[in-house]
């Protein structure tokens, strides 16, 4: 790209000047350094601007000054992405989160959230209805930026991931048009969101399919960290037969003396004594010095991580895609955690199985559809420590899980140094995805996953 000049930021400024007023900022503007802030204080990246949009009108708008400027875009929504793609530097940011409403029609059985709506936003709407639809395990993070990419969650066995749930969105292309995507209005488009990220224009609205479930069977058990092996032996065991209804999570969290083994279920199903069956299991598994399941609003529950998510730290991730937590797995898990860099740090399985499974790896560009396990790599720290020992610590971890690990990894998860494990994300569905690419954006203005580049 050639350099960015201040003649270009100023015929940015002029475009947009007269319709956003003081909602396009700039660095010398007393709210700026406020609004380039995300999730993840280690991004101290610096746009040139940043358009504060209202509306899709706005957001065409915004996307045309970039393109006539010969501005880099970039799309900030939720703010969760840790490797800060939400900014670039010199760049145009498009700052959606002042479009965060979100309406339930609960005859229709669906949601319609704006681009910049968070979970909490989405939940707030359908909650007081008794209906859901399948989200992450954080409350903070943005709709758009989770379902583009997949949406692993708590529901993923009954309801699928996010973007299984998703029944089409507004999108603002490259060129400032605005097209529905959906079975009924454009299908390839529709096909490539789910599961491509952000990478072929601008979310503006999203419609989803709600399921009625006013509340769920769920909870923490935390066990010793001397009983790990056989947590994570068992669990292995258990989420190999386990019904739809029942997804859990595993790993390892930040306690006062060290690591702690957890074991984080949700019950879904009606049968409310088959769910407290199917945690007897799991409670057995050790001796639980925390045990925190019950029936509870799905919202309540999705609060269990949020103590871990804290705005202010540096956050360094790493993921693979394992077919189990085999004793291998499960062993260099373990090795890890008792190696972890900072008590801040977690190590997070999540599960993919039952109705996610079960989608043709075709019908969406997200195409692992065997049932497998997700770990999260979660290096955090604060700004005080140089990154160097937890970035050794973080590659330590998915170095000791790559001989049992599958090709690629889920994208939202990945860093810009690899590129080459998300394109194997996409298996047999990567050559139709970088046509979408070339046709909705030839000249790559979105690039929310650079892999998706020829």
């Amino acid at each position: 790209m050639t350099a960015i000049s201040a003649a270009d930021i100023d015929t940015a400024v002029r475009a947009l000047r007269p319709r956003l007023g003081e909602r396009l900022l700039l660095p010398d503007d007393g709210g700026f350094d406020g609004a380039r802030k995300v999730w993840n204080a280690a991004v101290t990246r610096r746009p040139a601007l940043i358009a504060r949009c209202r509306d899709t009108a706005e957001v065409a708008a915004a996307v045309l000054a970039a393109r006539d400027a010969g501005l880099p875009l970039s799309v900030r929504a939720g703010g969760h992405d840790w490797a800060g793609r939400a900014l670039r530097d010199g760049g145009l940011v498009i700052d959606l989160t002042g479009m965060r409403d979100a309406t339930a029609d609960p005859a229709g059985r669906t949601v319609t959230v704006q681009g910049g709506a968070t979970t909490d936003d989405l939940l707030a709407a359908t909650a007081p209805h008794g209906l859901v639809t399948a989200t992450g395990v954080v409350r903070s993070v943005g709709v758009a930026g989770l379902t583009t990419a997949g949406g692993y969650g708590p529901l993923i066995g009954r309801f699928g991931l996010a973007l299984d749930n998703l029944l089409g969105a507004d999108v603002v292309l490259a060129d400032g048009s605005t097209v529905t995507a959906g079975p009924d209005g454009d299908p390839e488009l529709w096909w490539a969101l789910r599961g491509g990220g952000g990478n072929f224009g601008v979310v503006t609205d999203l419609r989803f399919r709600l399921h009625d479930l006013p509340t769920v069977l769920a909870g923490m058990l935390l066990f010793p960290f001397a009983e790990a092996g056989a947590v994570l032996a068992g669990y292995a065991e258990i989420v190999a037969g386990a019904p739809d209804e029942l997804t859990v999570m595993t790993g390892f969290l930040p306690g006062p003396d060290g690591p702690m083994t957890f074991l984080c279920p949700f019950w879904s199903g009606a049968d409310l004594a088959a769910g407290e069956r199917a945690i007897a299991k799991l409670r057995a598994l050790g001796h639980p010095f925390v045990d925190q399941v019950g029936v509870m609003p799905y919202v309540a529950a999705l609060g269990m991580f949020d103590a871990n998510i804290v705005e202010g730290n540096h956050y360094l991730l790493r993921s693979r895609w394992l077919p189990s937590v085999s004793p291998v797995a499960a062993d260099a898990l373990i090795a890890a955690a008792a190696e972890i860099s900072s008590p801040f740090s977690t190590l997070i399985v999540n599960r993919f199985h039952g109705a996610a499974a079960r989608v043709d790896p075709a019908a969406t560009a997200f195409a692992n559809r065997v049932p497998h396990q997700v770990v999260e790599v979660i290096a955090v720290y604060p700004p005080t420590d140089a990154a160097d020992r937890h970035r050794a610590w973080a590659d330590s971890v998915v170095a000791g899980l790559d001989p049992v690990s599958l090709p690629g990894a889920y994208p939202n998860l990945l860093g810009p140094d690899d590129d080459a494990r998300a394109r194997d994300s996409f298996a047999g569905n990567l050559d139709r995805l970088l046509a979408a690419k070339r046709r909705y954006d030839p000249d790559n203005a979105f690039s929310a996953i650079p892999a998706l580049v020829d």
